[in-house]
């Protein structure tokens, strides 16, 4: 399921030579951990507790480590990496919904942001309501949102199911509508975060088409996802991502290729290659942790 969020902005500057800045760019964050906690007998013994420090430790998380890059207008840019490697954080501070502990980030225009998070419409309302509310919320007034509301159903295929609450929606119908709304809301950038591996190949197909169309429209996009033949297909620029630093940067049939002879998977066959790169998802490589 997926997260919809936009932002409101000043309309983009094209005197700028990029869509997105990225400069040396830190988020840090503290977490309490108690080792003892991995046991069961621990946990059994302590269920319901609270209070005491007992054995917990203050760990500093370092989720971005000095990134640095510029996304040019109208591109598309994936970004790949295991689990930990940071990807979501960057977007997320791309966003603008995680500060960044140090570093500067400039987007220049509209950000729509597209999260997968299972986060972002109220189940308990209908599908029709969290349309207009996503609409209100990204800035526009009700009679846009109103022009735009039969180009969002439609594009969801959900018609008969608009007036149902989303608490029903299956997960591939919560991903459509979320995508439907947030590449409607007209944005000069367009964060996605593994929101498309909720869909089938229909949905995929769609949400490339429309994505082509954007990027026609000069429109710029920024995909996080573990599917590496999308990354290949819809994306002109990659970067890959471990342990918070920017490991790589170049075309998207290079850059996946070491990220995946990296992961141990063979280069051929193409086919088998794809499938075990959309299993990298399990695969957690840790971020980098100190005491505090």
């Amino acid at each position: 399921m997926s997260s919809l969020s936009a932002s409101e902005a000043a309309p983009p500057d094209p005197d700028l030579g990029y869509a997105i800045r990225v400069k040396d760019v830190r988020v840090d964050y503290r977490t309490i951990v108690d080792p003892r906690a991995n046991t069961l007998r621990h946990s059994l013994t302590h269920l319901g507790r609270r209070g005491g420090s007992g054995g917990r430790a203050v760990r500093l998380i370092h989720a971005v480590r000095g990134v640095s890059f510029d996304v040019e207008h109208g591109s598309v840019l994936g970004i790949v990496g295991a689990n930990g490697a940071g990807k979501s954080t960057i977007m997320r501070a791309i966003a603008g919904i995680l500060p960044p502990s140090s570093g500067e980030i400039v987007v220049n225009g509209r950000i729509s942001t597209l999260l997968a998070l299972g986060v972002g419409f109220n189940g308990q309302l209908s599908g029709r309501d969290n349309v207009v509310l996503g609409g209100l919320a990204a800035g526009l007034s009700r009679r846009q949102v109103a022009e735009r509301f039969e180009q969002i159903t439609a594009w969801a295929e959900l018609e008969e199911f608009i007036d149902m609450p989303m608490k029903s929606y299956s997960s591939g119908m919560y991903g459509r509508l979320a995508f439907a709304v947030s590449t409607h809301l007209d944005p000069d950038v367009l964060l996605i975060d593994e929101a498309l591996s909720t869909g089938d190949a229909h949905f995929r197909r769609k949400s490339y088409d429309k994505m082509q169309e954007l990027v026609a429209q000069a429109r710029t996009i920024v995909i996080v996802s573990h599917g590496i033949g999308a990354i290949r297909e819809m994306c002109d620029d990659c970067i890959w991502m471990h342990k918070g630093e920017l490991v790589r940067r170049g075309k998207p049939d290079e850059v996946t290729a070491e990220y995946l002879e990296f992961q141990g998977v063979p280069p051929e066959p193409a086919k088998a290659r794809d499938e075990a790169a959309g299993d990298l998802g399990g695969l957690d490589d840790a971020m980098v942790m100190e005491d505090v």
